[in-house]
């Protein structure tokens, strides 16, 4: 399916797997069938074993979208599946702005709609690969990962260069902020420092960082930041680190770092 993105990981997320049937041997393949079924609502097991509950659940979503339900999986049929992320895969292209920082909330508000989460196990699922350039499983949570996707993407739309590189880890985007002048630590915070839109860390100690999500609202009082308003990937209503959705949260300042992402 063509993509406004060059990446072959993205690509390789969206491509009709072929057709699969009741019985088809394609364990993969499968298990992407599985995945979008369960994200759609149709839960199923995600084993990669096309069995008669997975031919039920695709046939009752064909229905849905208005054709004879088959439970055969057809082009027609993969792409309606798909189509919350490749939708929002094209956003970008219509937004309106020139500027990198309201791109960069536009477009977390968007995922956010979308609400991405993850399917058939711990950091696992469609929206997992995508923010994590195709990897998946216990070693990638990925929160550095969505931040980053939607850094690319407001960078497609504006022409502007990402103010920081593409990394599926806190602390390697603590240090390239730090790097490149872009790091402010809590005890340095003031109004002034802040922006629309910015990133913030969870900080675990002055050299390791656990979490991190964009900082869409900074709320202020009597001089001081007191708080903020959030979205991020790899939560939950805990604030858990790992978590399994992107959602949008309420923080606390103490602990917690920034990184300016204004260009």
């Amino acid at each position: 399916m063509p993509t406004p993105f060059n990446e072959a990981w993205i690509s390789a997320e969206l491509a009709y797997p072929g057709a699969l049937a009741l019985g088809s041997p394609d364990l993969a393949n499968v298990k992407r069938l599985q995945e979008w079924l369960s994200l759609r609502g149709y839960k199923v097991l995600v084993d990669g074993d096309f069995g008669p509950a997975t031919k039920k659940a695709l046939a009752d979503f064909q229905k849905k979208q208005g054709s004879a339900g088959s439970g055969t999986l057809g082009p027609q049929t993969w792409k309606a599946l798909i189509d919350p992320m490749a939708s929002l895969l094209s956003a970008h292209l219509t937004l309106q702005t020139t500027s990198y920082v309201d791109a960069v909330e536009k477009l977390a508000f968007l995922h956010l709609k979308q609400h991405p989460i993850e399917v058939g196990g711990q950091n696992r699922g469609p929206w997992v690969r995508l923010y994590t350039k195709g990897n998946q499983g216990a070693a990638f949570p990925w929160c550095a990962g969505f931040v980053s996707f939607v850094m690319m993407q407001a960078s497609l739309c504006t022409g502007t260069p990402m103010p920081l590189d593409y990394t599926l880890s806190c602390d390697l985007l603590a240090a390239d902020a730090k790097r490149k002048g872009r790091f402010i630590a809590q005890a340095s915070l003031t109004p002034a420092k802040t922006s629309p839109c910015g990133l913030f860390l969870v900080r675990k100690t002055n050299s390791d960082w656990t979490h991190t999500g964009f900082a869409t609202k900074y709320n202020v009082s009597r001089g001081k930041v007191t708080s903020f308003e959030t979205i991020e990937g790899n939560t939950n209503d805990s604030g858990d680190r790992e978590g399994y959705e992107v959602c949008k949260r309420y923080r606390g300042v103490p602990g917690r770092d920034f990184i300016r992402i204004d260009v």
